[in-house]
């Protein structure tokens, strides 16, 4: 049986290498993680010994099929606990997270499966995040980056990239949420800042805010002429 702390290595290492394919480093761990390269790389070498990692010195890291199949299922209980605590407990976005990581370790397959059936069956987490299957298969989200939109377009909050509470809170003080509909009015070049229609409202968002929302554009940008 793993511990809470190897588990959460696994996954660590499946959200650095669902943004990373490849793989991901030792240092890109230890930052994920807040713990220092050195604890990161003996934490490796032990998961890599019972076989849930593939790593070779000063190369990258990936899940082997036993490491990404304990990954995911924790990667699913999370998500799960993240959407029981706000939509049946009243837990702000910004406030399940930390609950979930202490939730996400319960060990009854029985508790997960009756908790999906009650929730009936939930697609995505409160921050917009798929939640895997019980096959372990995760859906791919279907989205592009806000700063990536051109002034015209329409678009609705997917997902967001950063669930820090910091930021959550703030995206609520913009009436920001997962489904909220934004128009693109300007891009600022000078630092990449842009100027949204937030329900009926000019807004002012910084380019760091619009990298780390995930949105589905509905309308294409007019074209002239």
């Amino acid at each position: 049986m793993l511990s809470l702390t190897e588990e959460n290595y696994l996954k660590a290492v499946l959200h650095l290498t669902m943004e990373s394919p490849e793989g991901t480093g030792t240092n890109d761990l230890a930052n994920q993680l807040e713990v220092t390269p050195a604890t990161a790389n003996n934490m490796v070498k032990r998961l890599r010994e019972k076989d849930f990692l593939h790593y070779e010195k000063y190369g990258k890291i990936t899940l082997t099929d036993s490491g990404r199949k304990i990954a995911v299922g924790v990667l699913r209980k999370h998500r799960l606990w993240e959407t029981f605590l706000h939509d049946k407990l009243d837990f702000s976005w910004d406030e399940v997270h930390e609950v979930a990581e202490q939730l996400e370790h319960i060990r009854s397959e029985k508790l997960i499966e009756k908790l999906e059936v009650f929730l009936d069956y939930p697609e995505y987490d409160p921050h917009g995040d798929p939640i895997p299957a019980a096959d372990g298969s995760i859906p791919e989200l279907t989205t592009t980056l806000l700063s990536d939109l051109s002034v015209g377009q329409i678009c609705r909050v997917s997902a967001v990239k950063d669930t820090s509470p910091v930021f959550l809170q703030y995206l609520e003080q913009l009436r920001v949420g997962i489904d909220t509909r934004l128009v693109v009015l300007e891009t600022i070049p000078f630092d990449g800042s842009l100027v949204l229609e937030i329900a009926g409202e000019k807004v002012n968002v910084s380019e760091k805010l619009a990298e780390n929302l995930l949105v589905r554009p509905t309308v294409s940008p007019r074209k002239s002429g």
